[in-house]
């Protein structure tokens, strides 16, 4: 028998670590090859790690809740054969940052089990990983004082090894800066304001954020307070669309064994307004106003758990219609079933969230950072319209439908933020009938 290191596998460019959510098999459970044996996450998508092998699970390295690293051996395996085998030839040894010695090492483990010490919060302004915010809670941490940590993970976040070393330094560390912590408080946003106390009543049930709801959360109220939001409006008249799709759905899913919703046509109206208005496909880095020269198109999917992510169409500009129908599909099946790789959720420049999908008839939508607009669109509804013919104004039956664009004040101005609504309006309002697919 031989012994295999399972490692951490890479996750796409930037994507340095993840977390370990929860194991699918336990110490001493065989496992066939291309079975998921563990769940992980990253900032922004949970995925599932195959094994390449088939063998027995015989350590587990890496528990619930711990950061590893790509490249890290995360569990052990014993398969068939001789010699031992690392999982990976390709694997470099890196310097580790300076640790504790072992014997330090081991008290301040022993130290992290509960106990009874103070427990301490911290604001949503530094992101901490749930080990990591445990074992500054256990030691009574300040935020302050992990503000002063130099973090050696993905964007200098502080990971197990740093905290640990500094738990084993404290004592050497100048006691300026914690008394100084005691009486200055650390800054807050301008606009933020003390969390209100909320009561809770016989029957009322607690139910603690999951890791994705907590980072929704924290993105949401960044967002709101980066980007001074503006939401335009408009009614469309979308009787045209309705009639293509309804021409063409059944013949587009036999030709191409995929179905033909309203999306990729949405898309293709905002891919072609962009490129009209490219003053909306940028970001913002500091004082600079960066113009993308790519087109991605993130678009809001919700999951079967009642959260939100944003897999993201890249190079929408260069896809047909029935291009964008195939990696709208795919993208949203993956996102529904826990598919997605980290880059499918990375890149977007625009952002679309269907509030109709829902029954909406419309939203006033959270720009995503660091893009600076999105479109939201709503219902597609059947009501009397008046419309303009060779012999006068009539009445008639069309399908209608709300679409709402909210845009960063910073940059886009109103001018700009309702031409481009504008475009989008007369794209979908004009279509033509005889577009291909």
């Amino acid at each position: 028998m031989a012994e295999y290191k399972l490692l951490l596998p890479s996750m796409g460019e930037g994507v340095m670590e993840a977390t370990i959510i929860t194991w699918l098999f336990n110490e001493g459970d065989n496992v066939k090859e291309d079975d998921s044996v563990v769940e992980i996450a990253t900032d922004k998508v949970d995925s599932d790690v195959p094994t390449p092998v088939s063998g027995k699970i015989v350590k587990i390295l890496k528990r619930k809740d711990e950061v590893a690293k790509v490249g890290e051996a995360i569990a052990i395996l014993e398969i068939e054969g001789e010699g031992g085998n690392t999982g990976s030839e390709e694997v470099k040894t890196e310097t580790p940052a300076p640790t504790p010695d072992a014997e330090t090492l081991k008290t301040i483990e022993g130290a992290l089990q509960p106990t009874a010490t103070s427990h301490v919060e911290f604001s949503g302004d530094l992101y901490l990983s749930p080990l990591v915010k445990s074992i500054a809670q256990q030691e009574n941490i300040s935020e302050t004082e992990l503000q002063s940590i130099k973090g050696n993970g993905l964007e200098g976040r502080i990971t197990k090894e740093d905290i640990l070393a500094y738990v084993a330094n404290r004592g050497n560390q100048p006691q300026a800066a914690p008394q100084a912590a005691a009486t200055t408080p650390a800054p807050k946003p301008a606009v933020s304001a003390p969390a209100a106390t909320v009561s809770t009543a016989a029957g009322d049930e607690i139910i603690p954020m999951d890791r994705m709801r907590k980072i929704i959360a924290e993105n949401m109220v960044k967002a709101k307070q980066t980007a001074p939001h503006v939401t335009s409006f408009i009614e469309t008249d979308v009787t045209n669309v309705v009639k293509w799709r309804n021409k063409h759905k059944d013949i587009f899913e036999k030709r191409e064994g995929e179905k033909l919703t309203f999306m990729p046509i949405f898309v293709k109206a905002i891919v072609k307004a962009i490129q009209d208005y490219p003053m909306i496909n940028v970001s913002i880095n500091g004082d600079n106003i960066i113009k993308k020269k790519n087109i991605n198109i993130g678009m809001a999917t919700a999951l079967p758990d009642g959260n939100l992510i944003v897999p993201v169409i890249k190079n929408a500009d260069q896809l047909s219609l029935s291009g964008l129908a195939k990696a709208i599909n795919d993208l949203a099946y993956r996102a529904r079933n826990k598919k997605l790789r980290p880059e499918d959720t990375q890149g977007a420049t625009y952002t679309i969230s269907n509030v109709g999908s829902f029954g909406n008839l419309m939203g006033t939508p959270i720009i995503p950072q660091p893009q600076v607009a999105i479109l939201a669109i709503g219902a597609i509804v059947k009501k009397p319209a008046v419309l303009e013919t060779k012999d006068g104004d009539v009445i008639a039956i069309r399908q209608l439908m709300f679409m709402s664009h909210s845009y960063d004040h910073r940059v886009v101005d109103g001018s700009l933020g309702g031409m481009f609504l504008k475009h989008v309006h007369d794209y979908l309002q004009n279509w033509d009938m005889n577009t291909e697919v």
